[in-house]
């Protein structure tokens, strides 16, 4: 298996993709050259529609990272990091940004034409540490930039309470006084409430599109999880809906009519942990023993349903739970969340993807994987990689485990 082999892309929505992407890079380009107000922020948080309610421009500096590694650029990236010294062991989001910014970043050649640079910072006072070491760095490197330091109570989401939810609130209404402040922008308070409308469909055509994974035969598989830019970037926006929309289409279509990902499906897979950006294409591996990889950890936690007519308490809610599903979440949630969706999903087996690059989602694994065969009698195997860096990951160890693992739950269904 190529380790730079691109995955199949069997939706035409999927092949679609480059341009949304391209269009979207290119929005930011021009607002830097419009005079519109950039403003560089974590993904999953309420200041994404707050930004485009108010004619703002955010850019997210995390989902360049998996840009960089489908690239190719991030071996360039972690050199320059590790040359200011950065270790390998931190994440790599983190060394590949920071990389970036003090590297490549100057390169007109850079994919896209590379990220503006930023007039406004969001500085994160929660989420996983490396998000928030990702901003102070970014911050020595741009000091004309203008700083909001945000500040979140950092709780489980069956945790939250009223007080919690207030004290979001006025974060809500603090950014957007500094961001009228920095940038002449005002809020209208009706366009939010449109923003936020849409924001909340795209979830629900989200949702529509994982149900469909439901069916047997699958009609996508995980290599196609691509078409989760859009829950990144362009959360609030027409375009994120109208390409959902073509996405949900031609998925019910392909249920509708028993199209499955491959003529002759035979095992269903979960995948735990972020994708290999850098390698897409192994989740077709296994497509050569029957199996599809229809389920997995990360797609999950980009939707959350949000409530138009109150669209600031809206955006708290989303900034309060957005983190706690993904990197702040116990490991007893995190087991009820991957049997659940075992059990959801009819799975068969799952690959547990032990992530070098971000222990946070990676720790638990083992009790999971224990309570996978006690409750549910579903095999799993462990496959050690990085998510950002090659380095870390063995073509010829995943394909030895990959085989195995396949060889017996195919010894199972017969």
């Amino acid at each position: 298996m190529d380790k730079a082999k691109k995955s199949n892309k069997r939706l035409k929505t999927a092949r679609e993709l480059q341009k949304v992407v391209t269009d979207y890079y290119v929005q930011c380009i021009e607002a830097k050259s419009q005079g519109k107000p950039v403003g560089w922020m974590p993904p999953m948080n309420g200041a994404i529609e707050i930004f485009y309610a108010m004619d703002l421009q955010p850019v997210f500096p995390e989902n360049w990272s998996p840009v960089c590694a489908a690239f190719g650029l991030t071996p360039q990236n972690f050199e320059v990091s590790e040359q200011m010294g950065y270790s390998r062991d931190l994440c790599g989001y983190l060394r590949n940004i920071i990389g970036y910014v003090n590297g490549l970043m100057n390169d007109k050649e850079s994919p896209f034409g590379g990220l503006p640079e930023p007039d406004i910072l969001l500085t994160p006072g929660g989420g996983c540490v490396p998000v928030m070491k990702i901003f102070h760095a970014i911050e020595k490197k741009f000091p004309k930039a203008k700083i909001f330091s945000a500040d979140l109570p950092q709780v489980a989401t069956e945790e939250i309470k009223e007080h919690h939810v207030e004290y979001a609130i006025s974060e809500m209404h603090r950014l957007i006084d500094f961001l009228t402040e920095v940038t002449g922008h005002r809020m209208d308070y009706e366009k939010l409430k449109h923003t936020v409308a849409l924001s909340d469909r795209a979830c629900e055509l989200w949702d529509e599109i994982m149900s469909y994974r439901r069916n047997i035969p699958v009609p996508f598989s995980a290599a196609e999880m691509g078409i989760m830019f859009v829950m990144v970037t362009l959360q609030g926006t027409q375009t994120a809906v109208d390409f959902l929309t073509r996405v949900r289409d031609e998925i019910k279509e392909k249920a509708d009519s028993g199209i499955g990902v491959i003529e002759n499906e035979k095992l269903r897979l979960f995948w735990d942990n972020i994708p290999l950006w850098y390698n897409m294409g192994l989740f077709n591996y296994f497509e050569k023993s029957g199996g599809v990889v229809v389920a997995e950890t990360y797609s999950a936690a980009w939707s959350l349903r949000m409530d138009p007519k109150d669209p600031v308490r809206a955006l708290a809610m989303k900034s309060l739970m957005s983190y706690p599903l993904v990197s702040c979440v116990s490991i007893n949630k995190r087991k009820e969340m991957v049997l659940k969706a075992c059990k959801k999903y009819t799975i068969d087996g799952v690959i547990f993807h032990r992530n070098k690059s971000c222990v946070p989602i990676t720790l638990g694994q083992m009790e999971i994987k224990r309570e996978l065969e006690k409750q549910l009698n579903i095999p799993s195997v462990i496959i050690d990689a990085d998510h950002m860096d090659e380095r870390n990951f063995s073509v010829a160890q995943f394909q030895t485990r990959a085989d195995a693992f396949m060889e017996m739950l195919l010894e199972n269904v017969i």
